[in-house]
């Protein structure tokens, strides 16, 4: 099944603002996201403030017009540079490093102001302190502290958590993925799921056991990468961070092999594990259908949790269902390259750093979700946008950071219409709302059924511990 999206690359209102907007952090994603936001949303570059811990050396913000405010932010700041820009109405959308979220969201909330970020963010030095156990240093560490906050605040402006590509967009394509087999294999589903346990329902009925965020970004850049030098086609300093995160998966409730180097966490959903073990030094493998087979990193992401978490079903309190839920991340070869000296430099980030974008030469990502365990075969739904596409629908973007960028635009515009909905993730989301912004800046949007397994073609020189049994168990999917 495919469905394509005519390239959207006019004016075209998605919804009035209302109020101002500011912005946090001006890397990759705020540089491709600022034309694009100036497109859609009736803003005025004197609507717009941009707060960043140094100059805007791009250029970008000035040629548009648009102000930036050269601060850092910390603790004891936050509120005194961020409280004259904020107003009733307004929005603030954070795509910076190492400045709270949570802290945050408690302003807007207090301003009356909407909120959205593509990461789930601490205060700098929790991500690298080895004072702090692995499991406080992860991301289901972060999510409960944010749901626990929630607790008694159900309503109030809205704030959208961790609303990007993945996480973001992904969530949507997992539901639609969901509808699409349902359609292809001809279960009776009734009207579209409308609640959590509705989905999950729908995904047991599917027989899905496993679900990949599987990814491949084939860019390339006219200068390949150099000693001493990590490569990126996005923020260098964001990958690092949670890729010396543990490595984290949503634990489904058919894995009967329980990983030497796993703990559970102790606390909160209990939808999701972590290895005792960096994400970018765990590999697994997946497949895309232009890629097939490949090995990709076990980075760990907000996905692999709320997924499986909003996935799961309980009888008389008892999980009785849940997929196993991760991300299968192959980056930019020169990133590989990148990673392959960074871990033979002990986890030392490189001196030089760079991210490509104007000098990528070739290539696209394929990002997706595969849903697994259905007899019909493995499902792949999701984006193939090549650089050529991403410059024609938008200026100063990737492949990479317009798949981004498309997520965010889904989130707002939900946001708008739903003002009063307080702290929200994902898959709290109307999938068809988020689609509908997403979708022209998506390239082509494709499902695709295919035969793979991790057990498949596997090489038969070496002995390998397996389950042949049922190949949807992680204990094959790990590359030992």
């Amino acid at each position: 099944m495919t469905t394509k999206k005519k390239n959207n690359n006019n004016n075209e209102l998605l919804a009035r603002l209302g109020g101002k907007l500011t912005m946090i952090g001006f890397g990759s994603i705020g540089q491709a996201l600022l034309p694009v936001l100036l497109r859609h949303f009736d803003l005025k570059a004197s609507d717009i403030k941009i707060v960043k811990a140094g100059e805007d050396r791009s250029g970008l913000a000035k040629k548009l017009g648009v102000e930036v405010i050269p601060t850092r932010l910390e603790e004891g700041n936050l509120a005194a540079v961020l409280e004259p820009l904020l107003d009733k109405g307004d929005f603030l959308v954070n795509l910076s490093v190492d400045v709270s979220s949570l802290a945050l969201i408690k302003l807007c909330r207090e301003r009356g102001v909407f909120y959205l970020d593509t990461c789930n963010e601490p205060w700098d030095g929790r991500y690298d302190n080895p004072g702090l156990p692995p499991s406080r240093r992860s991301n289901y560490s972060l999510r409960e502290e944010l749901l626990a906050w929630r607790l008694d605040k159900r309503s109030g402006p809205t704030a959208i958590i961790t609303q990007g590509a993945n996480p973001g967009v992904v969530s949507a394509l997992v539901k639609q993925a969901l509808l699409n087999i349902a359609a292809d294999t001809h279960a009776e589903i009734g009207s579209m799921p409308t609640t959590y346990e509705g989905w999950a329902a729908l995904a047991q009925r599917l027989e899905i056991k496993v679900i990949h965020i599987a990814e491949r970004d084939s860019q390339v850049a006219s200068q390949r990468k150099q000693r001493n030098e990590f490569v990126n086609t996005w923020s260098i300093r964001g990958f690092v961070d949670e890729g010396l995160q543990p490595a984290e998966l949503g634990w489904g409730t058919h894995e009967r092999h329980w990983p030497a180097d796993a703990a559970r966490h102790g606390f909160g959903s209990d939808a999701a594990i972590y290895l005792e073990r960096p994400g970018i030094g765990t590999r697994v493998r997946s497949w895309t259908p232009l890629e097939g087979p490949y090995h990709g990193f076990l980075v760990t992401h907000a996905e692999s949790i709320s997924i499986a978490d909003h996935l799961t079903l309980r009888k008389d309190g008892e999980v009785v269902y849940r997929p196993t839920v991760h991300y299968a991340y192959h980056p930019c070869d020169d990133a590989v390259l990148s990673l392959h000296e960074l871990a033979g430099k002990n986890w030392q980030l490189q001196h030089r750093q760079r991210i490509v974008r104007d000098e990528i030469a070739q290539g696209m990502d394929e990002l997706g979700v595969l849903l697994m365990g259905n007899p019909k075969g493995v499902y792949w739904f999701g984006s193939r946008l090549t650089i050529e596409q991403a410059r024609e629908l938008a200026p100063a973007n990737s492949a990479t950071s317009l798949q981004v960028v498309a997520g965010i635009l889904g989130g707002m515009l939900w946001a708008l219409q739903n003002p009063d909905a307080g702290l929200v993730e994902p898959d709290d989301l109307d999938h068809r709302v988020v689609l509908e912004a997403a979708m022209p800046y998506l390239g082509e949007v494709v499902g695709v059924y295919g035969d793979w397994t991790p057990l498949k073609d596997r090489c038969p020189l070496f002995k390998e511990e397996m389950d042949r049994e049922d190949p949807w168990q992680f204990l094959n999917f790990r590359v030992t």
